[in-house]
């Protein structure tokens, strides 16, 4: 009876802590917004600039949609992501209207990230998701913020088999000493809840092994001990 009452309690544990994930989620992303957003505007720049030399016609249409989407950027970074999908002001597009309007630009694409990330907030998980699979990643930041918000959607709709597979994909998609780890603690969450203590163990390890200096990691030993005891 003692024992079914401590693995009761370790799981309500593990419950509450998926639940504050999406909570830690915000606070993680205002901490490092100006890291991961700015990558992501000097990714589109950078990339239309090279189309810029490459293809004539894109090369207007590039800085357009660079140009529409500032306004949109700025409603996102404060949080305003109703407003940064349809209308942000100054006569500026919101991110749906960019996609349509300039879909085939890399700022297009990046757009339906953001829109994706904004549905994600608002609730509407499953417009989340259909933004996020339809944006294209590049380079090493992007993979994994795409299949790591991909994971949280599927994790908001409860599908948690869907959510374990995107986070996996998210961890092997790029190594970053603030996202990577991130991840690997929802992995190790997700196995908590589906009983898997030693898997749970590996994860939590791993960070404390390999991220020591990532912000996951200040409280992650007693993930570890709570894992062991499992």
């Amino acid at each position: 009876m003692a024992r079914r009452k401590r693995n009761q309690k370790q799981s309500d544990e593990t419950l509450v802590d998926i639940v504050e994930v999406r909570d830690q989620a915000q606070g993680f992303m205002d901490a490092n917004q100006n890291y991961i957003f700015g990558g992501l505007v000097a990714l589109v720049l950078i990339v239309g600039g090279f189309l810029a030399y490459k293809n004539f016609y894109q090369k207007p249409k590039q800085q357009e949609a660079v140009e529409q989407m500032f306004r949109a950027q700025q409603r996102f970074e404060q949080d305003s992501f109703a407003l940064a999908l349809t209308n942000p002001g100054g006569g500026y597009m919101g991110f749906l209207d960019v996609i349509d309007n300039y879909g085939g630009t890399d700022a297009g694409n990046m757009a339906k990230y953001y829109a994706g990330v904004s549905y994600l907030h608002l609730g509407k998980y499953e417009a989340a998701l259909d933004y996020l699979k339809d944006y294209s990643p590049a380079g090493e930041v992007t993979p994994v913020m795409k299949h790591g918000a991909l994971g949280d959607a599927y994790s908001e709709l409860g599908d948690f088999d869907a959510a374990m597979k995107q986070y996996k994909k998210a961890v092997s998609a790029g190594d970053n000493e603030v996202l990577t780890p991130y991840y690997l603690k929802k992995i190790g969450m997700l196995h908590e809840r589906n009983g898997n203590m030693a898997d749970a163990r590996a994860s939590y390890e791993r960070i404390k092994e390999e991220y020591p200096g990532s912000p996951v990691s200040r409280d992650i030993e007693k993930y570890i001990v709570r894992a062991s005891q499992g």
